[in-house]
C-alpha cells in the first residue's frame, strides 16, 4: 500500500554543488500498541507493542541529485509504499498494523553515503541530517476503524 496522505517537503539550507541523497524512514512511536474505541472516537493502549521489524529505508528515486535540484522542487514520498508483511522482499517499509510511528526524512551527503541501504539504519554523521515533524506521527490500520465505512 502506499502511504495516504503522501509525505511532501521542501528542502533548503543545502549546498547548491553537492550531491545528496534524500531518505525516508518509518520508526515507531512508543512500545504500546493501540486499539480504536468507537464509542469514545479514540485511540487507547491496548497493551505492548509487538517485536520490531527489521529496519527498511525508503531512498528517494531521484536520488542523487545536487542540492540545486532538490531546493528547486518539492520533495514527494508518493512511491513509497508499506506492508504488514514481515517477509517482503521488494522493498516496501514493514510496519506492525494498530502501532504508532513517526517518519523522519534524511538528507545524506554523497560522501556520507556508503553504507545506505535498504535494508541498513541511516548511516551518521556531519553529512547525515535527519528531520521529523511532530504533526506527521500516525496510528497504521489494516481495516478501516469507522463502522459507518
Amino acid at each position: 500500500r502506499r502511504m495516504f496522505p503522501a509525505m511532501r517537503v521542501k528542502i533548503t539550507g543545502l549546498d547548491p554543488h553537492q550531491q545528496y541523497y534524500i531518505a525516508m524512514d518509518i520508526v515507531p512511536v512508543d512500545n504500546k500498541r493501540y486499539r480504536y474505541v468507537y464509542h469514545s472516537s479514540k485511540w487507547m493502549v491496548a497493551g505492548n507493542a509487538d517485536s520490531p521489524v527489521p529496519p527498511r529505508v525508503y531512498i528517494h528515486p531521484d536520488s542523487l541529485a545536487s542540492g540545486d535540484t532538490w531546493m528547486r522542487q518539492v520533495v514527494s514520498f508518493d512511491k513509497l509504499k508499506l506492508t504488514n508483511n514481515e517477509l517482503d522482499d521488494q522493498g516496501h517499509i514493514i510496519l506492525h498494523s494498530m502501532h504508532k510511528y513517526q517518519p523522519r526524512v534524511h538528507v545524506i551527503r554523497k560522501d556520507f553515503s556508503s553504507d545506505l541501504s535498504p535494508t541498513k539504519p541511516i548511516p551518521s554523521g556531519d553529512g547525515v541530517k535527519t528531520f521529523n515533524f511532530p504533526e506527521t506521527v500516525f496510528t497504521t490500520v489494516t481495516a478501516y476503524q469507522n463502522q459507518q465505512v
